[in-house]
């Protein structure tokens, strides 16, 4: 096998020098080593055979334009490197060993050798001129400076994606491998750039044996941009799993960066999808690939356009497959030459004109020259121009988009300039524009508007000014109240509740872009508590009225239970009060943020419309609701209860009707479900919310005017007349009840005067009693004088009877002023003494209190009561 490998070289070596023997004799011979895989391509070609055609073209051009070489000739002598490193090292030993004296390395097509050997050049006084792409590992110049590369690096098509990602905004992609040194490399400096270039990199997937797996989870990472790197006899395969997972589209873009410049041979391979179902996966998607020729007509410094050059080179290629380097190594053999004949002109000048004349350049020195004179190469190739910067060559990466069938070059990466060019007018997406890199969310505040809250606050507005103007008449106008009847004077308290409930509605459309934290916050307090009191205080008012009519029907109605009905309404009050009190220092109510995601099409982009907007809300938000309907909502359903069993009643006058009230009460539970109802449903929806919400408080309330205040102000308009005589007659009886009342003072003042008299008599009685009782004689003369004085001996009997001494002996039960007499006919006289002169206590009748309009009257009863 190595006898056989080594005549393999022997014949390619003579190949190349005998390109002209006439010109071999007279030229000096600089040594160059090839280092080249002769047989371990991809596929199994031959790279030595599909290259050699391109270096064939390179010495014969040489040799017809001698300006740049001289009296100089290129001497080839080709190592199988075997893509081994091990055996490239030691056939490069061997070879440096056996010598001649090498300055150059030409090829290197194998990244493991490549980067080994290149570590070692400079130790070795060698240059290296390469003409594959360096892997992004070699970009380090202190270790790797003495190789040059006449192809781009991987480095740079990574540069071009991440430039095409810039320009159309692309922060978020899923990147795909193939397994393999080199593209592994080429994906770790991919994942540096885009971290350097704020890109997201939502999954990273390897092309393992099954393929689809990797696609699979690109998908369900939801990657929308995908950056694929692969080799191109997997891009059927691939391809075919994006067909059949649904990986293409509008909403899909596929960047595929392969370092390849042969094209897409796209069904060349079995895969299992037709070539239909291939091109449509693929159809969109951008190539961004090395440029192989150069794309402007003017003969380069080898006298030959690149159009003239690729038909030489295919003319040459005697049916071996074309190779995607051959261009490069065109002009790495130009490089070569033009350095090493610079370097050896400028070491022949040195030695002779120089002072140190006569003196060979050390080995040394002459590296350090070819090392600054490759540095500094600069041509027009058939690759175009040739320039290096940092050891890389400066070209233009192409962008070739697949449209249908066929590539279209959509656009450059100069890596000289590291700018981006696109021709947009070539470039055709699927959808309307570029794929987006994830869901476009378009982000929509939503707010009252300036027109819908005017309207609304115009109708709250007009609410206020009614409201306000019902008060007024109800407190000022007294036919109104003569229409009153039980609980007639919580009408102003009912009006309050409207009031309030309708202010709220003043303070709910404000738009919160324009307040502060601290305004938002006070005005959701203040919302909250006018729209709460409000409804409470109007609902307690009616349902008051309701149980007081209920209460004349059914017992009979008293100022105690007038009372109870009052302290029933302040109670309900009380009890809101203190929710409300309780919800404010426990949970205080803040500004939040919504969100509510609403999936839409826009021009068959994939669009979601993100509606935001800020409400009044705690932490405890759904607790506090809970409570207030918990115990509001039982109140509402008594209330319809009470007002249903009052609605046929007919209470004082026909403008009062408990109708009304039956019909406010439900309205108001109506309204206040509906109310609550959609406030919950609109909740989303801030603009709806709020003219649904308002409509319905401003609706309960002009109902409750209308039902509660409509007749008693239509009844007055037209039957104010009828009002007149009863209020004539009530002036009158206000009179009446005016007298009557300065009578009963008057009386009152006359009974101290007779109770003083009669206690003075009383004890003039006790004395003469005691007198008696000492005297007999004097006693019985005294009962048989007067029997008209037997009253004032039974008093007199009976204040003193209790005096006696306990001793004495009593009284028969048959005698007259015995105590059982006494107290018999003081229970007959003295209440008929007393009505004679306690008009206050049915004495005198009401309507006989004409007899007492003058004080004579009075003084004659008196005359007539100490008579009797």
């Amino acid at each position: 096998m190595e006898r056989r490998g080594r005549v393999q070289v022997v014949r390619l070596l003579v190949s190349c020098l005998l390109l002209g023997p006439a010109l071999a004799q007279v030229r000096h011979p600089l040594p160059v080593l090839w280092m080249m895989p002769v047989s371990s391509g991809s596929r199994g070609e031959n790279l030595t055979a599909a290259v050699l055609p391109a270096v064939r073209l390179a010495l014969q051009d040489l040799q017809k334009h001698p300006a740049p070489l001289g009296n100089y000739e290129i001497q080839l002598q080709l190592l199988d490197s075997q893509c081994d490193a091990a055996q490239s090292l030691k056939a490069l030993f061997d070879a440096l060993w056996v010598g001649p004296k090498f300055l150059l390395l030409f090829g290197g097509v194998c990244p493991s050798v490549t980067s080994l050997i290149a570590r070692s050049l400079p130790a070795l006084n060698l240059v290296q001129v390469s003409f594959a792409a360096s892997p992004p590992s070699l970009s380090n110049r202190k270790w790797y400076g003495n190789l040059f590369s006449t192809a781009p690096s991987d480095r740079a098509l990574n540069q071009a994606a991440v430039k095409l990602l810039q320009r159309h905004r692309w922060s978020r992609v899923g990147v795909i491998t193939q397994e393999g040194l080199r593209l592994s490399e080429m994906k770790r400096d991919l994942m540096r750039q885009l971290q350097k270039a704020d890109v997201q990199v939502v999954s990273t997937e390897s092309l393992s044996a099954d393929v689809c797996s990797g696609l699979r989870k690109l998908k369900e990472s939801d990657a929308r941009i995908i950056i694929a790197q692969f080799e191109e006899e997997s891009v059927s395969e691939v391809f075919c799993c994006a067909y059949r997972l649904n990986l293409f589209g509008p909403q899909y873009q596929w960047l595929v960066v392969d370092g390849g410049s042969a094209g897409w041979r796209l069904g060349w391979q079995v895969s299992g999808c037709s070539v239909d179902s291939l091109l449509t996966a693929a159809d969109g998607s951008i190539r961004l690939q090395t440029r192989r020729l150069g794309n402007g007509n003017t003969a380069g410094v080898s006298g030959r356009t690149p159009q003239d050059y690729q038909v030489s080179y295919l003319r040459e290629l005697e049916g071996s497959q074309v190779s995607p380097l051959h261009a490069f190594a065109y002009d790495a053999v130009w490089v070569a030459a033009k350095a090493l004949s610079q370097v050896m002109e400028a070491v022949k000048h040195r030695e002779r004109y120089s002072v140190e004349r006569n003196v060979s350049v050390s080995h040394e020195k002459s590296h350090k020259m070819l090392l600054e004179a490759v540095r500094s190469t600069a041509f027009e190739g058939v690759t175009g121009p040739v320039v290096f910067r940092n050891g890389e060559r400066m070209t233009m990466i192409e962008l070739v988009q697949l449209q249908g069938s066929s590539g279209v070059s959509v656009g450059e990466f100069s890596t000289s300039t590291q700018q981006l060019r696109l021709m947009n007018h070539l470039l055709k997406f699927k959808g309307p524009g570029p794929a987006r890199d994830r869901t476009l969310v378009l982000e929509q505040w939503q707010h009252v508007g300036l027109l819908l809250y005017g309207a609304v606050s115009s109708a709250a507005a007009v609410t206020i000014v009614i409201t306000l103007t019902v008060l007024c008449f109800t407190v000022c106008s007294r036919k109104l109240r003569l229409l009153r009847w039980s609980g007639g004077s919580r009408d102003e308290l009912l009006l309050l509740g409207i009031l309030l409930s309708s202010s709220s509605v003043l303070v709910s459309g404000l738009d919160e872009a324009l307040l502060s934290d601290l305004t938002y916050e006070i005005l959701c307090s203040v919302r909250l508590w006018t729209l709460c009191v409000g409804h409470t205080v109007g609902f307690s008012v009616l349902f008051t009225k309701a149980w007081c009519v209920h209460s004349v029907c059914s017992v009979k109605h008293t100022p105690t239970r007038l009372q109870q009905n009052g302290l029933l309404m302040l109670c309900l009050i009380l009890l809101d009060v203190l929710v409300l009190v309780s919800w404010q220092i426990l949970d205080p109510l803040r500004r939040v943020e919504l969100q509510q995601s609403l999936q839409s099409d826009l021009s068959g982009q994939d669009v979601v419309l993100r509606l935001s907007s800020e409400r009044c809300s705690g932490i405890n938000m759904e607790l506090w609701l809970t409570a207030v309907y918990g115990y509001k909502g039982p109140l509402l359903g008594l209330g319809c209860f009470v007002a249903w069993s009052i609605r046929c009643v007919q209470v004082d006058h026909p403008a009062v009707s408990s109708k009304q009230l039956t019909l406010s009460m439900f309205a108001v539970t109506v309204f206040s479900v509906s109310g609550v109802t959609g406030s919950l449903l609109t909740s989303h929806n801030p603009p709806v919310q709020f003219c649904v919400v308002s409509s319905l408080v401003l609706c309960c309330n002009i109902f409750t005017l209308s039902c509660m205040f409509g007749p008693k102000f239509v009844y007055v308009c037209f039957h104010g007349s009828e009002l007149q005589q009863p209020l004539e007659l009530r002036a009158a009886e206000d009179e009446e009840d005016e007298q009557l009342r300065r009578l009963n003072l008057l009386l009152k003042s006359h009974t101290e005067q007779l109770d003083l008299e009669i206690e003075t008599i009383s004890m003039q009685l006790c004395e003469e009693s005691e007198s008696a009782d000492s005297d007999p004689t004097l006693l019985n003369t005294t009962r048989g004088r007067n029997n008209a004085g037997e009253g004032r001996s039974v008093v007199s009997a009976l204040i003193c009877s209790e005096d006696t001494n306990s001793d004495r002996k009593p009284l028969s039960p048959d005698d007259i002023n015995s105590p059982e007499h006494v107290q018999r006919r003081l229970s007959v006289q003295l209440p008929i003494l007393h009505h004679s002169y306690m008009p206050v206590i049915g004495g005198v009748s009401a309507s006989s209190s004409s007899l007492f309009g003058s004080r004579e009257a009075f003084f004659h009863h008196d005359l007539l009561t100490a008579t009797s």
